[in-house]
């Protein structure tokens, strides 16, 4: 589904001659396309799936945004533009984000359930989280409320 998204994404802005887009996703699919060939080196043939796709987007704006923060440091603000409209592009296939108060609910309910106690608890409550919030979850901030909660 998510493959299908990006060629008609790719296809539109090189009609509209949108060349920040074509730029964005054409660093989406080489990505995908490096991921796709690993993992054809451990027996899967199809490449990956859109979990790890999202996995891969998500990873893309992480590395981004730690860009943004040393382009400023640097007084480079023309390339954290850049990097900014890239992070746009990428994060509109991805399913929306929670909230900090989403997350901190979610935390909460996680913690509830596993009936953690401190922060030894804290990879299993994380573990959970990802699997019940995966591709809409930002984990480091989760992780950061989590510690809160059980610190």
């Amino acid at each position: 589904m998510l493959r299908e998204a990006f060629s008609e994404r790719l296809k539109a802005a090189m009609r509209a001659k949108d060349a920040r887009t074509v730029s964005a996703v054409r660093l989406i699919l080489a990505a995908l396309k490096d991921r796709d060939i690993a993992a054809r080196g451990s027996g899967n043939r199809e490449g990956i799936g859109d979990d790890d796709i999202l996995r891969l987007l998500q990873g893309m704006v992480k590395q981004r945004r730690e860009s943004i923060a040393l382009y400023r440091q640097g007084n480079r603000p023309e390339l954290a533009e850049k990097e900014e409209g890239e992070i746009a592009v990428i994060e509109s296939f991805l399913p929306r984000q929670m909230t900090e108060e989403e997350i901190a609910a979610a935390a909460r309910a996680a913690i509830a359930a596993l009936g953690a106690q401190g922060p030894k608890d804290m990879g299993r409550v994380m573990a959970a989280l990802r699997e019940r919030h995966a591709g809409t979850i930002d984990m480091a901030r989760a992780g950061a409320v989590v510690k809160a909660l059980l610190g």
